[in-house]
């Protein structure tokens, strides 16, 4: 067959310039999209026939209830239409040959039976095809054709036949105008040359019928959590109706049971797989706003509520939804005669037999590898660990048994989607690495076509587009009377609805409006601007227009969402919202960009293992890099570790990395600190301060990374700093590791848990306690065997792969006590003799110890960042932790472009997770880096100098200190510096000051519209 030129590499001794990636779903997309903007060509290979993955079965995500579809929309059409990305779907890889950085990729093209150079997915196949086969995308519950598209939104949207199921009428091939239907279709190999590899082939679930005490597969209304998430989806075979298989009834009653395939011994899965607590909490609640009278009840072992901001969605489950939470197992489930209802056995709070009669089961299915990717993983020679994911190591977590070749997402561990998005980010900075010398070689710059001249004057043109968003906006609002009311607003030429307005068809026909119709202003009824605006502004000017002259209504985040009881007066607010953004758009005017060279040197503020990870990544790319750190020496909380419960030598891999750190390309700077920054991404300028002299420098830099770090908070009572018997977790990891003999003497020892976190003060989990404790705790069961140990918890959240070593402490003789928070245990001291007395749940009564020593998990706090998040103008958590961009979209990312956060600045962090999220900090910020101009300004404040009293209002409120008093007395902003935050617009007394895009005149008719019609 005929190969592109970059498939074949010229010179097998330099490196080439192209990574491959293996999965096509969140985590596959995300590390495609940073390498392909950071300069790499990216082949994505994807074993099903479009790219999406599991997250685009999904309905919404957790804790925000965003619609999946809805986040996840930009990054498919980015990957599907991105210039220096390949997509290569229906494939697999057969095997990878050659040295790391010059590999060659045998890659096999199953065949889809519909060429791909001559589909238009106009779908006319398969409205004719008198064959229907059962629809894996929606569980088995609906049927398709033999010819179909998995998806409405898919990418690439090329349809393909099942040879299975067909049986070769003719009908298809008859209908297809274009003529890609070709029967005659065969298996394609195809050699391609590249430097290194990303494995992201996410995971499947597990397979419930090996839990046959649960009935799936024999009772009906026994089903799985991706199926109920099928029936929640617009998408799936109830258009988002509730309705229970056996007899489309609305179920009343639901019953979750949890770690269904995980946190089992028995059917070899001894690993929590880390969501499925989330998800049941999220589909309970979204269960509950589509039917109210639901009566949801999750039965647990433990709520594994470890992530930012889980906690506080657990809450809200309870006390806003009446979501029932009931710690047992489930023994088994069986049915009701006559009724279709079910009866769940199992040992109540009290330890008693119960049983309870349930409408509908859902079974929190874990997360397994399918064989094709255990499989994949032999033929690459990549290991696997014991329960069929990617083998990693604690300190090299992205990093596969096979140099080259990285790993990312749930294969690598069960995860979650932020997690793997920014895992994804990391993964690409690993695979960028060895190749950084090739950047640029393969890829080519994006070309638009000329932009159109739209004179202020000239009468505007306005096209509108509806979105039903599935059922999001469509269950809710009557978009067919929006877009009919839409049509008969002023200046309004052409209006249309859309099923799915961010597919990437949709996008064309965007496109081929502007033409067709002459638009020179483009509305997008949908959701929120924060995630689509960008996508959207791209697709104008696509199309040949300034990307300023489009405009978004809100009518999801705004409309639908809360008003979606009252579906009429949703309607009338959607078409107010429409009228506003009419109103608006007629005055949007073209605005122009200025191009600014990237200063291509980064900036590291933070020693800690994140920062210092980040630092070295930035410099082995072959970038200049300022490390600044406020203490005397690198190491942050590490200095405090001594190993991890893997068994890993802290201090080791300390020593090693410090010495890393010693690179020619890394300016280090101890006794450090930040006390000024300007600018803007590609070109910040950052004053810092070094102690003892006082010594200041400016430092010019493209981006920021802020690794600050987080500690442990001196906890409040139980005697702490009273009794020397009385310590935290650091606090006995240091002394085990000083004195180990000394503790090996020690005969009563009791943990305690959750001490400052998960209350009023800390509401979030800090995440690794559970893990230090069980690591803690089994280091002195090292030491005395006889050691009587007791960790008493309020939910044990050893997830994923740790959940082995909490099995193996129950083994050792570890004893796990559970208590109420209304019950905390209490200490005190008779004489010299330290009291512990506690609530036990099993024995109804309470018990006292006399310990000889009490350890207190305390909770991990940020450090003292207010004044530096001042500085860089960055936003805070509550709790003081940085805010990320948006939680699935951007996990790493500030909502300033061009500055990121990494390590437990962000959250608490186990040390493999702070290495990942700092390599993931560098993709992002390769992105930037990598490019040698920048364009800024657009959205700035314009001064009316006649207007201008200099009166220094301007001067004085703006958050960046931009505005300054010319020669000539008058306010004078630099567009460059400028970041579009309107402060000063608001503020002027003389009204002398207009952000674009936001004018006053804008704003008054936004408002008009909405008072007066």
């Amino acid at each position: 067959m005929e190969l592109s030129d970059r498939t074949t590499n010229k010179d097998p001794a330099k490196p080439v310039g192209a990574v491959m990636v293996v999965g096509g779903g969140i985590g596959g997309m995300q590390a495609s999209l940073d390498l392909a903007e950071s300069g790499f060509f990216v082949y994505l290979i994807d074993n099903s026939p479009t790219i999406g993955g599991v997250m685009s079965q999904l309905d919404k995500t957790f804790p925000t209830n965003d619609c999946a579809m809805c986040i996840m929309s930009p990054k498919l059409v980015g990957a599907g239409s991105h210039r220096n990305i390949r997509v290569i779907t229906h494939a697999e890889v057969k095997e990878i040959t050659g040295p790391p950085g010059s590999f060659e990729a045998a890659v096999v093209r199953r065949p889809r039976y519909i060429r791909a150079d001559k589909c238009t997915g106009c779908g006319e196949c398969a409205k004719h095809c008198p064959v229907t086969a059962i629809d894996s995308y929606n569980e088995g519950m609906s049927k398709r054709a033999a010819v179909y598209l998995r998806y409405p939104q898919a990418i690439p949207k090329i349809f393909l036949i099942d040879r299975d199921a067909c049986i070769g009428c003719g009908l298809c091939e008859r209908a297809c105008l274009a003529g890609a239907v070709d029967y005659g279709d065969r298996e394609i190999i195809e050699k391609i040359s590249i430097g290194t590899v990303i494995l992201a082939p996410g995971f499947e679930v597990f397979a419930a019928e090996r839990r046959p005490e649960f009935g799936y597969g024999v009772f009906p209304n026994v089903m799985t959590s991706l199926e109920f998430e099928r029936i929640l989806s617009a998408t799936g075979p109830h258009r988002s109706h509730l309705l229970r298989p056996s007899d489309g009834a609305i179920p009343e009653r639901i019953a979750f049971i949890q770690c269904v395939g995980s946190r089992d011994v028995k059917c070899g899965n001894d690993y929590c797989s880390s969501v499925c607590c989330m998800y049941a909490v999220k589909e309970a609640i979204i269960a509950k706003e589509h039917v109210p009278f639901v009566k949801p009840t999750i039965f647990n072992m433990d709520i594994r509520a470890y992530g930012k901001g889980f906690d506080a969605y657990y809450e809200r489950a309870k006390a806003d939804y009446d979501v029932r939470f009931v710690k047992s197992m489930i023994s088994k489930v069986r049915e009701k005669q006559g009724t279709g209802n079910l009866l769940v056995t199992f040992l109540n709070e009290e330890g008693k037999p119960s049983e309870e009669e349930f409408d509908l089961v859902v079974l929190s299915l874990g997360m397994t590898t399918s064989k094709s990717v255990r499989d994949m993983a032999a033929r690459l020679g990549v290991n696997l660990n014991r329960f069929g994911f990617c083998e990693t190591e604690t300190f090299t977590p992205l990093a596969t048994s096979r140099e080259g070749i990285y790993v990312c997402g749930a294969f690598q561990s069960p995860k979650d989607i932020p997690e793997t998005v920014a895992q994804a980010s990391g993964a690409a900075a690993a695979a960028a690495e060895m190749i950084a010398s090739a950047r640029g070689t393969l890829t080519t710059k994006k070309e638009y076509p000329p932009e159109s001249e739209v004179k202020p004057e000239e009468e505007a043109r306005i096209g509108v587009f509806i979105c039903h968003c599935g059922i999001n906006i469509g269950g809710v609002v009557n978009v067919p009377a929006v877009k009919e009311y839409a049509s008969t607003l002023p200046n309004v030429v052409h209006a249309d609805e859309n099923l799915y307005t961010c597919s990437q068809d949709t996008q064309e026909k965007i496109k081929n409006a502007v033409k067709e119709h002459g638009l020179n202003r483009v509305i997008v009824a949908s959701c929120s601007p924060r995630t689509h605006e960008p996508m959207f502004r791209e697709t104008i000017r696509e199309a040949g227009l300034n990307k300023f002259l489009f405009e978004m209504a809100n009518i999801r985040d705004q409309c639908s969402w809360v008003h979606m009881h009252r579906k009429a007066e949703a309607t009338e607010k959607a078409k107010l919202l429409v009228r506003m953004a009419v109103a608006n758009a007629r005055l949007n005017r073209s605005l122009s960009e200025t191009e600014v060279p990237v200063v291509r040197r980064g900036l590291v503020i933070g020693g800690g293992v994140a920062g210092m990870t980040a630092a070295l990544r930035l410099a082995e790319q072959g970038f200049e890099v300022f490390l600044v750190e406020k203490e005397d020496r690198l190491g942050g909380n590490l200095l405090n570790l001594h190993y991890t419960i893997e068994g890993g030598d802290v201090q080791a891999f300390l020593r090693e990395l410090i010495d890393r750190v010693s690179h020619s390309s890394i300016h280090l700077l101890l006794n450090s600190l930040v006390v000024d920054f300007s600018g803007v991404r590609g070109n910040f300028t950052t004053g810092v301060m070094t102690a003892p002299a006082m010594v200041y420098q400016k430092i010019q830099h493209g981006i920021a990374i802020l690794a600050t770090g987080a500690e442990e908070e001196k906890p409040d009572g139980y005697l702490y700093g009273e009794d020397v018997r009385v310590l935290t977790q650091l606090e006995l990891e240091d002394r085990l590791y000083k004195a180990g003999e000394d503790a090996a003497n020690l005969k009563e020892v009791v943990m305690i848990q959750c001490v400052g976190s998960r209350n009023e003060k800390h509401p979030s989990c800090s995440r690794t306690c559970c893990a230090t404790a069980v690591k803690n705790a089994l280091k002195l069961k090292k030491l005395n065997p006889a050691m009587n140990i007791r960790i008493l918890y309020r939910d044990v959240r050893t997830y994923g792969f740790l959940e082995t070593y909490y099995t193996q402490a129950r083994r050792e003789g570890i004893i796990f006590v559970r208590y109420d928070p209304e019950e905390s245990p209490e200490v005190k001291k008779e004489g010299e003799t330290l009291l512990l007395s506690f609530e036990d749940k099993i024995l109804k009564e309470r018990m006292t110890l006399k310990p000889d020593l009490i350890v207190l998990s305390s909770a991990s706090i940020p450090r003292e960042n207010k004044e530096l998040a001042n500085l860089l103008k960055v936003p805070r958590t509550a709790e003081g932790f940085f805010l990320e961009a948006h939680m699935k979209l951007r996990p790493v990312d500030f909502a300033s472009d061009g500055i990121y956060v990494a390590g437990s600045a962000h959250a608490p962090k186990l040390i493999s997770e702070s290495i990942s999220q700092a390599y993931a900090a560098v993709a992002r910020a390769c992105t930037i880096l990598s490019k040698e101009n920048l364009l800024v300004g657009g959205i700035v404040a314009v001064v009316d100098g006649e207007r201008c009293a200099a009166c220094l209002t301007c001067v004085r409120v703006c958050p960046y200190e931009v505005p300054v008093v010319n020669v000539h007395g008058e306010a004078e902003i630099d567009i460059i510096k400028c970041k579009g935050c309107g402060t000063c617009a608001a503020e002027c007394p003389a009204r002398a000051i207009d952000l674009m895009h936001f004018t006053t005149g804008q704003l008054e008719a936004k408002v008009g519209a909405l008072v007066g019609g």
